[in-house]
Parts: C-alpha cells; structure tokens; sequence
C-alpha cells in the first residue's frame, strides 16, 4: 500500500493535473528578436505537432505555431512555465499554473524532441489572414502578453492553437464528420495512458465526473494528434471557392506513428497486481486476526494512513485547488482523510468504541459505493476495487474484534491451590 502510496503521488501531479500541457523549463534563448518586415505575400502559417514522448509529462504530444517569413522562421509554444516562479508547486497545486507563450527560433525547435515524429501542416490560408496569424502572435508573445491561466483539457497547448485557426479560417471553417460521438475526457485519456498503468491510475483517482462528459468534436482538440487530423481533413471557403485547409503536410522527423512510447508496464508491478496483493495480505491477517481474536493494528495503521494520506490530496483537489474536472469526484468516499484516524483511535482503550462505530460507517459507506458504482455517473480504475474490498474486510473486523479485551501473552507460571 506504501509502494501504491508513493507511485500515486509521482503519477497524480505530473500526469492528472497536466494531461497535456508541456512541461519544459522557460529556454534562455534570443526571443526578442521582432520579424523583420518582408513583402507581405511571403507569411506561411503552419500547425506543427509533435507525437507523444516517454515521459509522464510528454505522454500526450505537444502543438505549435511556425510562422515564417523571409529570413525569419519561429515556433510558437503555448506549453513553457518557468519553473523560478515564485511558489511555483504551491501554485500547481492550487491550479492556478501559469504558462507562457514563447517565440522559438527554428535551430532551437526541435531541441529535445528528435526521438518523437514531428508532422508540419502548411495552412491554406490567404495573405491577409496569415499575417494577422503572424501578427496575433508576435503580440501575444510580448512580456506583457503571454501568460495564460492553464487549463489541463480546456485551455493547454492544443487548444490555443485550435482557436487561433479557427480565429484565421472564419466561419467558412469545416471539420470533417466525428468518428466517435459518444467519447469523454477519460476515454481520450485513457487512450494515450494505454501503456502506463500507473498514470491512468492516477487520472482515474483525481478526476471526477466531469471528466466522463460525452464531448463536442472541438473539445476533443485538447490532443494534439486528434486536433492534427482534425485539421488535416477540414476545408476553407475563400471567394465562393472551398478548399483543404492543409495546403502542404510534411514530415520533418520521421519516427513512429505511436510516438516515442515506453513498453507497458509489467502486469506484476500494475496497480491490479499491487491492489490483488493488498487484498491477498488482508485476507491473511484478517483470517488471523479472528483465530486470536484480537486486530493487527500494526497492519492498518499501514493500510489506513496510506489510504489517509492519499483522502488528505483528494480532498485537496476537490475542495481547495481550481484544477478543472477534480470536482465532484465520488472517490472521496472511500479514500479521503476521515482514514487517519482509523490508524490512531484503536489503539487507545477509551477511544476504541468510537474507532467501531467509525470502521462501522466506513464498512457501510464503501459496501453500498461498490453495489452504486455501475450505476453513478464517473467510471472507476478496475485496480479500485480490490482497495476497496480490503478496507470494508478490515473495517468489519475491527468493528468484530475491537470489543474484545486484548490478549497478552500466556502465563506459564504454576497456579498455587
């Protein structure tokens, strides 16, 4: 549960609460330099995206802005953050993570990211239409400009870029028809998380119902690689007349269509592997504990905090932080703080009737959780429910067991008649 404990908390912050933002310190690089002016005919726009990398952070592509014009060619990345900002953890943990729209030049545009396929998408787009691209950008890039209030599903990498599209196409913009009309956030997530058992894990955890939303075909842009095909099949009506509004599609790094992904992990180190071992160990010890007759408080003290530990960031998410989607999150009821002090009240004499009726109602609570869940509104991780039958078997023991006087140790002294 310890193991479970730790890899939650790696995975929750860097992988649920940045589903797609990409997390890359602030370059030190020369930003500043304004385009030089060109014959006006020359601006090429084009939605470039990187497929998804190996790590938890990068696990779900990146987009970016090139603009070109004569001599001067840059990126535009929605998805930096200045790690040096003040509080800036504290801040992530709230939610209110600010990101920065940064100019990249094009010998530092790939730096980092030759190992993942990288598709470049010219833009059918009239002159007039590219330069007020160009200059949107330039403008939002300035120091007094750039940073956004990012939003994990709703306002990232992905979906700037979509909107500045969709601001340069006009109403005469046309997606092609949605395949699934019936997918969430978390299917979406799921997807992408598909080799890391542990990420989804933890999106599954922090995530509420909001997240099992069926979603409009623009809400699923906050991929990259759906907001790509997206744009690859859309067409731009100008002067009566409609065409593509990809002019030119290019592949500048030539990897894998499935990015640069690790293998799955191993069935025996899973959140279901870890979960069945809790289980197995509770059966243990709690088949134990009724042959003696007394609890293995040392056992959920383990159990309860961990699971404490955890309710204590769930609650966090849901009832203080502004991340998007963490609230409502059903979750909360059967792992949420209310655990610690499962982990302290038994082992006091004058505190173990309050630690009964207190094991009681969380034996209650979960029960009923588990019989409600197919028909309550969020979709559970799989590895959730050996969790949870644990604590309901261990809660019943304790409400069982915790009335009985302790034993100590036999005596072997002789009785005197």
């Amino acid at each position: 549960m310890q193991g479970l404990l730790r890899k939650y908390c790696l995975t929750t912050m860097l992988c649920a609460l940045c589903a797609t933002g990409t997390l890359e310190a602030a370059p030190q690089l020369p930003l500043h330099a304004e385009p030089q002016e060109q014959e006006e005919d020359s601006v090429k726009v084009s939605l470039v995206t990187f497929y998804p990398g190996s790590e938890p952070h990068n696990i779900w592509g990146h987009s970016e802005i090139r603009v070109q014009q004569g001599p001067v060619d840059l990126y535009f990345n929605y998805g930096v953050f200045d790690f040096q900002a003040p509080a800036f953890m504290w801040r992530f943990m709230l939610g209110e993570t600010d990101y920065i729209c940064a100019p990249v030049p094009r010998a530092y545009a790939t730096l980092g990211m030759e190992q993942r396929r990288m598709v470049e998408q010219e833009l059918n787009l009239p002159q007039d239409r590219a330069i007020a691209v160009r200059d949107f950008l330039w403008n939002n890039a300035q120091p007094e400009n750039r940073t956004y209030r990012y939003k994990f599903l709703s306002d990232n990498c992905s979906t700037r870029p979509r909107d500045i599209i969709e601001m340069a196409a006009g109403e005469s913009l046309q997606y092609p028809a949605m395949g699934d009309t019936t997918v969430t956030y978390r299917d979406i997530l799921a997807h992408y998380c598909r080799n890391y058992s542990w990420e989804r894990f933890g999106i599954d955890l922090v995530l509420g119902w909001d997240t099992d939303t069926v979603l409009d075909q623009r809400a699923t842009m906050f991929i990259p690689m759906i907001l790509m095909d997206a744009v690859a099949g859309s067409t731009i009506t100008t002067d009566s007349v409609t065409m593509p509004l990809v002019k030119a599609t290019t592949v500048p790094i030539d990897k894998s269509t499935d990015g640069n992904v690790k293998p799955p992990t191993p069935w025996y180190i899973s959140p279901m592997a870890m979960a069945l071992l809790v289980l197995a160990l509770t059966l243990l010890v709690s088949g134990r504990d009724w042959r003696r007759h007394d609890v293995s408080r040392w056992f959920d003290t383990i159990m309860f905090s961990a699971g404490g530990l955890a309710g204590c960031i769930l609650f966090f998410l849901i009832f203080f932080s502004t991340h998007e989607a963490t609230s409502p999150n059903i979750n909360i009821l059967w792992i949420n703080p209310l655990l610690l002090l499962l982990t302290v009240l038994p082992w006091f004499k004058k505190t173990r009737n309050a630690a009964r009726w207190l094991h009681a109602l969380n034996a209650l609570v979960v029960a009923l959780l588990m019989l409600a869940w197919p028909w309550q509104p969020q979709v559970g991780n799989i590895a959730f429910f050996p969790l949870m039958t644990s604590l309901v078997m261990r809660s019943l023991t304790n409400v069982f067991l915790l009335s009985q006087p302790t034993r100590g140790p036999t005596s072997t002294r002789p009785v005197r008649n």
